[in-house]
């Protein structure tokens, strides 16, 4: 074939190879059908994008920045993002011709009838391969990989929403354990008092030795509490310290003592627009996308392939190395003839894989809603029951009042004060934690509605030391 002929045959395939008969179909949103609404009502209050402001705790602001700076699963989820960003580089380079040189030199020595006769050659060269995109393979092999790298972005987003949630959660529960040692503390001195008087009234013969026995079990069951509280709280401290990349031991530093008051609901938007607000949705849309890709790639794979070559050599002695070029072009064409039935099993496995991939999507879009209402639903059901928590104390110390002065004018034993006493301190107790679940409920549900806050993530500077 003369060059002529050569080049308007190479002109004709780089015509076809931008008509590829195969585009990835992105696949519709085939969802179960999305209530117009929430079942509870939103408040209209914005909340600041980085919703652990509202709580209006410097020290819970510097654990979270602290923590999406040094988190050590944060840290592994951004060298995944830069592995996928590495391999997109990789997998574009592939719509590029490369080029590599060689060069090489010999010495020859050669001893014929006493005769000695030396020579030296040299050889230098320039290769280059390229591929026709035919059927668009090497596209969609880019744009599949393209998405894998975006979802995997998603990837690091859903983390750094999951971390900023359980660092409040452990400092919630932590200033939880301080509130429930200082409760401890009170009570034992109230109990105290309350022992106190039974031992004057002991001496006075108006109390029997049951009930200083009594309150004294009381006080020491006050007591063993407080080294389960202490422990608890170290336990969360060392957690929340892992959690920051720091050894157990690590100071935090916490400056706030009581846990804050909760908010109203923040503004909860559409369930429809979950798919934009949750990472982990956006990620398996991208994957599903990725996956049509996929299926690209294995559909023109059964097509023949086309491979260019280019190669320039010259040899010979050093002085006239450059004297004697010799071009070489070449087209290689391959074409799948018998493979067993591999390559359409391989379009049948990536069809399966779609399917997987829209079941997985409408797996997620339909778990996030129910995590939305659950933790509605949640939050309505803990704030009546601290209604009926503070209204149970409120009668339980009443009846207290009025058992301890039926007491004192010698009306009732002891018991029935014990009795109350012990009410009025389990009910405050239980008051407390419920303080704590309706925050840690309010902290889920901050997590499940997603948000756009990871869009500044600080950037992670990867060290590696070899």
């Amino acid at each position: 074939m003369t060059p002529k002929q050569s080049l308007h045959l190479l002109l004709l395939l780089l015509f076809l190879s931008g008509c590829s008969p195969f585009k990835a179909e992105l696949q519709p949103e085939k969802l179960a059908e999305l209530p117009p609404s929430y079942s509870v009502a939103g408040a209209m209050t914005e909340v600041p994008s980085r919703w652990w402001h509202s709580f209006a705790a410097d020290d819970l602001n510097r654990l979270i920045d602290e923590a999406l700076n040094d988190n050590l699963s944060l840290r592994q989820a951004w060298s995944r993002l830069v592995q996928a960003q590495a391999l997109s580089q990789q997998v574009r380079s592939s719509q590029q011709p490369d080029l590599n040189a060689t060069a090489e030199q010999s010495y020859s020595h050669t001893r014929t009838d006493g005769d000695t006769t030396n020579s030296d050659a040299y050889s230098l060269g320039l290769s280059s391969s390229f591929e026709l995109d035919l059927w668009g393979r090497v596209a969609a092999e880019v744009e599949s990989q393209n998405k894998e790298e975006q979802a995997t972005r998603e990837d690091l987003h859903a983390a750094a929403i999951s971390l900023a949630a359980e660092v409040t959660d452990l400092w919630l529960q932590i200033i939880a354990q301080q509130q429930q040692q200082q409760l401890l503390a009170e009570q034992i001195i109230t109990a105290q008092s309350y022992l106190d008087l039974i031992d004057l009234r002991f001496r006075k013969a108006q109390a029997t030795s049951l009930d200083l026995l009594q309150q004294k079990e009381s006080i020491a069951a006050l007591q063993a509490k407080l080294p389960s509280a202490y422990a608890t709280e170290q336990l969360l401290r060392h957690e929340l310290a892992v959690l920051l990349g720091n050894t157990p031991r690590q100071p935090l530093d916490l400056i706030t003592t009581k846990l804050p008051q909760l908010q109203p609901l923040p503004p909860l938007g559409l369930p429809a627009e979950l798919l934009q607000q949750r990472p982990d949705i956006r990620a398996a849309d991208l994957r599903l996308q990725a996956a049509d890709w996929d299926l690209t790639i294995a559909k023109a794979d059964r097509l023949p392939a086309l491979k260019l070559t280019a190669s320039v050599t010259t040899s010979g002695d050093f002085g006239d190395l450059f004297d004697n070029w010799l071009l070489n072009l070449a087209n290689n064409l391959t074409a799948p003839l018998l493979d067993g039935g591999y390559r359409s099993s391989e379009v049948e496995r990536q069809q399966a894989i779609i399917s997987e991939k829209l079941a997985d999507y409408q797996q997620t879009v339909l778990t996030a809603i129910h995590e939305v209402e659950d933790a509605l639903i949640s939050e309505q059901q803990l704030q009546q029951e601290m209604s009926a928590l503070q209204h149970q104390l409120s009668l339980a110390e009443k009846a207290l009042s009025t058992a301890k002065y039926r007491y004192l004018k010698g009306l009732i034993t002891y018991l029935p004060v014990l009795t109350e006493l012990q009410s009025v301190e389990q009910l405050q107790e239980d008051l407390l934690n419920q303080k704590l679940n309706l925050l840690t409920n309010r902290v889920v549900l901050h997590r499940v509605l997603g948000g756009d806050w990871t869009e500044q993530l600080p950037v992670q500077q990867l060290e590696v030391q070899l």
